[in-house]
């Protein structure tokens, strides 16, 4: 059931995601000052690194994308089975 589960949903998980990061862009200051400093010092980093590891530098930051797109999906997954198991248990307590 797991994978046929995520397979269903990652439409909507990827679909709330943007949402979610649309809203924090538009609602939270503090999302918008930090995602502008990271990308400040992510190209500093750039800029300062040696032209034989740039490439080195690209696979690191696709890397880094990869491994939070994993965990945004496993969190939002986690999130929606829970509220399922959730949603369950308060049924069987008032009807069993």
């Amino acid at each position: 059931m797991s994978n046929s589960l995520e397979i269903l949903i990652e439409p909507i998980i990827r679909n709330r995601l943007e949402t979610l990061y649309s809203n924090l862009s538009k609602t939270i200051p503090e999302y918008n000052q930090f995602s502008t400093e990271s990308n400040q010092y992510f190209q500093q980093i750039r800029e300062s690194v040696p032209e034989h590891l740039e490439h080195t530098l690209f696979l690191y930051e696709d890397a880094q994308i990869s491994l939070q797109s994993i965990l945004e999906n496993q969190i939002y997954l986690q999130g929606f089975k829970d509220a399922m198991q959730f949603l369950d248990e308060l049924r069987n307590a008032y009807t069993g």
